[in-house]
């Protein structure tokens, strides 16, 4: 005679068996994910399209350069970065280049090693370095030296803290945007101007003013940049393989060779 067959266990063992194997393929495909979803957003000189509409840029030279590394494929898709995030956040998105780390993106996604350095450089006139005696910000108080900066940017921590301080301030002079600080700077308004040095390229390149001007080495500021993977898509076997190709990049002078292209002005 047979057993009679008790349902709600076995419908329980049946639904149990069904979660674990959805989990299983859930996590293989993450793991083995081989075509990532990637968002960008208009960022000159760092992701934008070039005249024959190619996606370009710094970041995307260097995660190409990745990719390449990683045998993977991508679809890149155009997005602001506010939806990019939140994105990141669902698991819409797998990637995002070009990022800060902060303890609340930490909280929806992983952070690979840093791929370059957000940098901010003085700039002055070709030639002027050594006639420009500053070894840091602080002694700008002290000096007769006038500094163009942009309304709204951001140049770290030390000098959101100077700025608070009137005498600083009287030696700060703050523009609009780039093209107005370059303009005081070569008419003598100003002594140099802070900037990041890949901006400062493409606006060299762009108005043919090469052999014009040149990096002071007083440190302004600097943090790591890194790639943002989605938690809700990508598991940290990926984030590994990430890691290890930015390496290898590293390692075999390439990650320098691609930065230095953007970076370096001519005749410096």
């Amino acid at each position: 005679m047979r057993k009679s067959i008790d349902y709600k266990k076995f419908t329980k063992i049946v639904i149990s068996f069904t979660l674990i194997s959805i989990f299983s393929l859930s996590s293989s495909a993450e793991t083995n994910k081989q075509t990532l979803s990637v968002g960008w957003e208009l960022w000159y000189p760092y992701q934008y399209h070039d005249v024959k509409q190619d996606l370009v840029g710094l970041d995307f030279d260097v995660f190409n350069a990745i990719i390449e590394e990683l045998q993977l494929s991508v679809n890149y898709t155009e997005l602001p970065w506010k939806r990019h995030l939140l994105y990141l956040k669902t698991g819409q998105i797998d990637v995002a280049m070009g990022a800060s780390l902060t303890k609340e993106r930490e909280r929806f996604a992983y952070f690979t090693e840093p791929y370059r350095l957000e940098l901010v450089k003085l700039y002055v006139k070709k030639g002027h370095s050594e006639k420009i005696k500053l070894s840091t910000l602080s002694e700008l108080p002290t000096s007769n030296y006038m500094i163009g900066v942009e309304s709204g940017y951001y140049y770290g921590n030390n000098y959101q803290k100077l700025i608070n301080n009137s005498d600083f301030q009287a030696h700060i002079s703050e523009a609009i945007d780039l093209e107005q600080n370059v303009e005081l700077l070569l008419k003598g308004h100003i002594d140099g101007l802070l900037v990041d040095p890949i901006t400062m390229k493409a606006f060299v390149d762009k108005y043919r003013l090469h052999n014009e001007f040149e990096q002071h080495s007083v440190p302004i500021y600097q943090d790591g940049i890194h790639i943002m993977l989605s938690k809700k898509s990508i598991d940290t076997t990926m984030l590994k393989k990430f890691n290890a190709a930015i390496n290898t990049l590293k390692n075999n002078g390439k990650l320098s060779e691609i930065i230095n292209s953007w970076t370096n002005l001519q005749g410096e």
